[in-house]
């Protein structure tokens, strides 16, 4: 599914309006539709007291078309209006009238202690104080009001976006409603899924509101929920080596967990032939662990790291793979850090390059953009403020903005780890990843995923698709593991136990499987 930018669904709207006709009050009209079958699938409507607050603008006009439809169904609404009446505009103002002739009461409180009165007995709210072009600090009266809401506790739907999460960023404006479920209109917006409004708004159901396809699935509009293609058929005859034969240069004395995971979840998502390449002191103990690797022992540093005069020999071995991961546990050891970056354009085969890697190239990215052979970067937060030079705060505040630019810097698909990840292209486009949980952020999990991403590659995937797809297949490895096994505790030793599922369920359900935490409704 596309994700709209704010303009982008603003001008959608406009298009609506002005070339085809569909009126501004239709739309307001299919948005309170689809919200009221929503809530009717939440909760019970009839005999019940919904308590819907409203702002003045189109949020509050959806809200206005709720609670018309709520007493059409039997249910007892009453509607809190936060501003002036005499401000409402265009379908706002129309279904402020209307609703003057029913007997539905509409009133303003003046202070968040009489609306916590006024909705003592409420068996739920509706939130329709603010949509999603809100771009500033939420402050005296409506966040008073947003803050007594959340203290309430009630059972909260809220309309296109919970009020105060900002739509473009996800970013919380001051105060924001906690909603249990969220109904978006047209297509979601960014600040529907990423964090950490994201997470504020509940189950999201949404509307396309009679916006017909070639408006809400347009090449143009460049990001969208993550999920990736089916997965090509395994086939009856094949061998390993037609499953992917991938090289992997990672670990050092220090750090033999990293090359495991990487090498182990390869296989364990459905590669065929690993190749581990790891300083010849580490390669016992992690032989001990994983027994179906084939190692190919390195020259070491005094230190225990891979040392530079292994170039030649990686080289050639590169030449005879399908694909080359570099740099999982490798260390900072300035000897290894050159090896990288001497390999990093030499290496004649797709590439991706994870942890340590990614501190030797950070500051010489034309090691990466002059390759003839596809990349993919696979940096956290800390690692991308160091590939970018800012902070990661500021990467925080504009993520997706910030993929966009250092992917078309790089020339490179990157994916941006953490709470809903985010898979970027050079040519703009950027996907949103719903799977996975908090319980990942565990050391190991981002090996795991390089080794996923890789196994994508060798069950025949292109690029870039093979990285979208091995984001989204280890975040549901790491799904179930929280299902079977909980949360808290869970270790990257789970999410490779429950690789093989993640791809079994997703070869059962492909692309028609369902996105965590999200539904279209009418």
């Amino acid at each position: 599914m596309k994700i709209s930018r704010v303009a982008e669904m603003r001008a959608m709207d406009r298009r609506a309006v002005e070339e085809l006709g569909i009126s501004e009050e239709i739309l307001m009209e299919n948005a309170g539709q689809a919200a009221v079958h929503v809530l009717a699938r939440e909760r019970d409507i009839r005999g019940r007291r919904w308590a819907i607050l409203c702002g003045i603008g189109n949020n509050g006009g959806d809200g206005f078309v709720v609670a018309r439809k709520i007493l059409s169904l039997g249910g007892h609404p009453r509607v809190y209006l936060l501003g002036d009446p005499g401000r409402c505009r265009g379908g706002a103002a129309k279904n402020l009238e209307i609703l003057s002739r029913l007997s539905v009461e509409v009133t303003r409180p003046e202070t968040a202690l009489a609306l916590r009165r006024e909705i003592a007995h409420a068996d739920g709210i509706v939130d329709a104080l603010f949509g999603t072009g809100l771009d500033r600090e939420v402050q005296g009266h409506h966040r008073e009001m947003i803050e007594m809401v959340n203290a309430r506790r009630s059972w909260v739907l809220s309309l296109d976006i919970p009020s105060g999460v900002n739509g473009e960023t996800g970013e919380i404006m001051g105060a924001a409603v906690r909603a249990d479920a969220t109904v978006t209109f047209g297509l979601p917006k960014p600040g529907n899924l990423l964090p950490p409004g994201g997470h504020w708004g509940g189950r999201l159901y949404v509307s396309h509101i009679s916006f017909p396809p070639f408006l809400h699935d347009r090449d143009d509009l460049k990001i969208q929920v993550n999920h990736g293609p089916p997965l090509p058929d395994r086939g009856r005859d094949v061998h390993k080596g037609d499953m992917g034969d991938v090289l992997f240069i990672a670990g050092a004395r220090t750090y033999l967990g990293a090359p495991f995971f990487a090498a182990m979840s390869f296989l364990k998502a459905g590669g065929g032939y690993a190749r581990l390449a790891a300083p010849a002191g580490s390669i016992p103990a992690i032989a001990a662990q994983g027994k179906e690797l084939v190692f190919v022992p390195l020259r070491e540093t005094p230190e225990g790291s891979m040392a530079a005069d292994n170039f030649d020999a990686l080289c050639a071995l590169a030449e005879k793979v399908d694909m080359v991961v570099i740099g999982p546990g490798i260390s900072l050891n300035p000897e290894t850090r050159k090896l990288v970056r001497q390999l990093t354009p030499a290496i004649p085969k797709p590439l991706l390059i994870d942890g340590d890697g990614l501190t030797a190239v950070a500051e010489q990215r034309e090691l990466v953009r002059g390759r003839s052979f596809p990349t993919a970067l696979t940096p956290h937060g800390g690692e991308m403020a160091r590939l970018t030079g800012l902070t990661a705060t500021e990467i925080a505040r504009r993520r997706i903005d910030v993929l966009q630019e250092v992917c078309a810097a790089w020339g490179a698909c990157i994916v941006l780890k953490g709470s809903r990840s985010l898979v970027g292209h050079p040519d703009g486009r950027v996907y949103v990843n719903m799977t996975g949980n908090p319980g990942m952020a565990t050391a190991g999990s981002g090996d795991v995923l390089t080794g996923t991403i890789a196994a994508m590659f060798g069950l025949g995937l292109p690029w870039p698709e093979c990285v979208r797809k091995g984001v989204y297949i280890h975040g549901r490895a790491g799904d179930l593991a929280a299902a079977a096994r909980g949360e808290d505790g869970i270790t990257a030793g789970d999410i490779l136990d429950f690789l093989p599922e993640a791809v079994r369920e997703d070869r059962r359900h492909g692309e028609s499987g369902a996105t965590p935490g999200m539904e279209v409704c009418p």
